[in-house]
């Protein structure tokens, strides 16, 4: 059983696309929140995940069924369930965000949970920590004692890809496949196989170019598209 792992897509359909096409075989896919804000293709990064490709670019392997997802900060905030303080960049996006969307888009937003569990409760997805979803776990903070009844933990947030193995199970984020930050501009994203209980940390190029020129074509902060080229 292995497993396409996501985080932090950020509308960033090109990076989406990019991902999915790199992608070995899996039985199946997941994603720790953060579906929407910075760039540019709200909607369209919604619907891959909802399983609803109509409308989308008919050269990539979008998914065919609902992604199993939780509800990052930005996701919230675009749902407005509840505030968020923002930056000018990420502000900006989530008013983006809020003016793409249509209400089915919105609904599924909002009914996405802090937590869930997939394949046969094995896997936990929270967005920042299990015990805060807003809170940035990064790779010097994990260890087992994050660990609950589930095989393995999958967080978001931090932008980080890493992951770590110990006798109790697996700590792991993916990596953010649109506004990657841990110094590698390349979309993240991993493949975790259930049997084997091992991770696999991969990366893509993508169009950047592409994404920038979105960027400000839609009147986005310029620095959304430029911190692209960074990983950062």
């Amino acid at each position: 059983m292995k497993v396409g792992v996501l985080s932090d897509i950020h509308g960033n359909r090109v990076a989406l696309a990019a991902v999915l096409a790199d992608m070995p075989p899996v039985d199946g896919l997941v994603c720790a929140g953060d579906v929407v804000g910075y760039n540019p293709w709200h909607a369209d990064c919604v619907d891959a995940m909802r399983g609803e490709s109509d409308g989308l670019p008919e050269d990539v392997p979008w998914p065919e069924e609902p992604v199993p997802t939780v509800m990052g900060n930005h996701d919230r905030a675009v749902a407005a369930t509840t505030p968020f303080a923002f930056n000018g960049m990420a502000q900006a996006g989530v008013e983006h965000a809020r003016e793409q969307l249509h209400e089915a888009q919105l609904d599924w937003l909002r009914d996405l949970p802090d937590e869930r569990f997939a394949y046969d409760d094995r896997v936990k997805l929270v967005h920042g920590h299990p015990d805060d979803p807003d809170h940035y776990t990064y790779p010097d903070e994990f260890g087992p004692d994050l660990l609950g009844e589930e095989d393995v933990l999958v967080m978001g947030h931090t932008h980080h890809q890493h992951h770590e193995v110990y006798a109790d199970g697996i700590v792991m984020n993916p990596g953010s496949v649109g506004q990657p930050r841990d110094g590698d501009h390349r979309a993240a994203y991993a493949v975790l196989d259930l049997d084997a209980m091992t991770v696999e940390d991969r990366r893509v190029e993508y169009d950047t170019r592409a994404v920038i020129n979105a960027v400000e074509d839609a009147g986005l902060p310029r620095k959304i598209g430029f911190r692209l080229t960074q990983g950062r």
